[in-house]
């Protein structure tokens, strides 16, 4: 049984800047200035390994929406933002990257007390990849360009033309975040925006606010000017709601829930805004038995499931394994989950937080009661651990049936559900029966078989002998109903750009 280092007994020892910011943190970031909420009223962001309130954030609504939107307008059409050249535009969002990693511990610590996940993750993995997001931006905002063509219209026999097209920034962007990677997310959605040449109203998730205000003054250190990025915290169902139906938002983009995504695509059809969306997983994870090293495998595996408590879109939470090595892999899996340290985010000996809220451990909960009730072996966990914040014990589940709820949703928690395969046309056929398709996995030494289920797979990311490798010049999104376009790469500059064709008579 996993342990667990006592939340209730930690004692919350943060940074005089952390202590600092954490007090001011109840501002709303619009036009380059911090202030309340239209209505004065506020919210609680809570410590989920107690429970406890950390501050209360303002509740930005419908009017806050509206005077970010016309600071955000007035910023794209009339401000210093759109007569920057592209390489001042460059410089300022790497300066942002430069003072994020200056201030990586600050960001780290935040980044744990708010959301749950460990110190260690969120210094080495969460804010060196949000950094180098806004470098690797930063780079290309002299290189968004357009092309000339050397056209013929036939029905003007002798006409001449030069022929071009222009890469423009889409105008006013709304962004929506998740609460899983708050810092990261943030960063994935802001860097090519402003090195489009965008201006942007950034919501972050409820549940998590605290690391995108912080940001938000770094941005504000770099020289972003004033309308150009607006920070406004509240509910989904409010400001969430009023910036993807706002009429003035040329763009909405958006990283959560598959349900939420299609409630984004309705409320942005009214004046028709452009929609981008990374969305669900229900990922295969297939390891065959000639794969080179079984315990790489299976730490592989491990890691594709537990890594950020299960709170990843990619988790691999659907496990595949040959028969004649199927033990052997649960068994192994098994074994490390066992060992997992549960605990406070900002303990050093923590290997795995809570989730990130009472909602969260509910619907995690949830659906291992369902799991149960189907039938479903849990080999272990399956409960809630302890009865003070929102643990989870890290499960696998064995013995299901296809149409069970744990094996076709995604739960977004620390639970794998593990199937033997012993054909491989038919594992295929398995591992693409889902709605979703963000991303997948196999192991093997047979690199023509490596080749050839990559290519089926019906997914956005594949990874080969490895997992949850990430690095801003690859392309991430998903197929079916895992999302629409591609963040990270050169693919993402088209989510903020239009292309414009221009003919010249000569």
């Amino acid at each position: 049984m996993p342990t667990l280092t006592a939340p209730a007994d930690a004692k919350v020892q943060l940074t005089e800047a952390n202590k600092a910011f954490i007090k001011r943190a109840n501002k709303l970031l619009i036009d380059g200035q911090w202030v309340p909420s239209a209505s004065g009223k506020t919210f609680p962001t809570y410590n989920p390994a107690t429970g406890e309130v950390i501050t209360r954030c303002a509740e930005g609504d419908k009017e806050d929406i509206n005077r970010a939107v016309a600071a955000a307008r007035q910023a794209f059409e009339k401000g210093p933002w759109k007569d920057l050249t592209a390489s001042e535009r460059g410089r300022i969002v790497w300066k942002i990257g430069d003072l994020m990693l200056e201030h990586a511990d600050e960001l780290a610590e935040l980044e744990a007390y708010d959301n749950g996940k460990t110190r260690g993750v969120a210094r080495y993995v969460d804010v060196p990849l949000s950094a180098d997001a806004f470098h690797y931006m930063a780079g290309w905002a002299t290189k968004i360009c357009g092309q000339t063509f050397p056209i013929s219209v036939p029905y003007m026999p002798g006409s001449k033309f030069h022929a071009m097209s222009l890469r423009e920034p889409v105008g006013v962007v709304g962004q929506i975040i998740p609460w899983n990677f708050p810092l990261l997310m943030a960063a994935w959605k802001l860097a090519p925006a402003l090195a489009a040449g965008c201006t942007v109203v950034l919501k972050p998730a409820e549940q998590t606010p605290l690391t995108a205000l912080r940001l938000g003054e770094l941005m504000i250190e770099a020289g972003v000017p004033p309308g150009v990025v607006n920070i406004v915290t509240g509910y989904g169902e409010t400001a969430g709601a009023s910036l993807a139906a706002h009429d003035d938002v040329d763009k909405v983009a958006f990283t959560g829930s598959t349900e939420v995504g299609k409630l984004i695509v309705q409320a942005a059809a009214g004046n028709l805004k452009k929609v981008s969306l990374e969305l669900g997983g229900k990922s295969p994870n297939v390891i065959f038995k000639d794969t080179a090293d079984l315990e790489t495998a299976i730490n592989g595996a491990a890691n594709a499931v537990f890594f950020n408590h299960g709170q990843c879109c990619v988790a691999g939470t659907r496990l595949f394994a040959e028969k004649a090595v199927f033990d052997q892999v649960v068994d192994g899996i098994a074994s490390r989950a066992k060992k997992i340290k549960l605990g406070f985010g900002l303990d050093e000996d923590t290997q795995m937080g809570p989730l990130v809220s009472e909602e969260q451990l509910a619907r995690v909960t949830g659906y291992l009661e369902a799991g149960k009730r189907d039938g479903a072996e849990f080999v272990t966990g399956g409960v809630r651990h302890g009865d003070r914040g929102y643990f989870v014990e890290p499960t696998i589940i064995t013995n299901t049936k296809p149409h069970m709820s744990v094996v076709q949703e995604e739960i977004f928690g620390p639970v794998l559900v593990a199937e033997p395969f012993s054909d491989e046309e038919d594992l295929i056929r398995r591992a693409n029966d889902t709605t979703y398709g963000l991303a997948a996995a196999v192991w093997t030494k047979d690199t023509a078989r490596a080749h050839r289920i990559a290519k089926a797979y019906r997914a956005g990311t594949v990874w080969v002998n490895c997992y949850n490798v990430f690095d801003s010049a690859l392309p991430f999104g998903g197929y079916k109903q895992s999302g629409w376009g591609r963040e990270m790469s050169g693919e993402a500059l088209a989510l903020y750009t239009e292309s414009k064709a221009v003919i010249v008579a000569l």
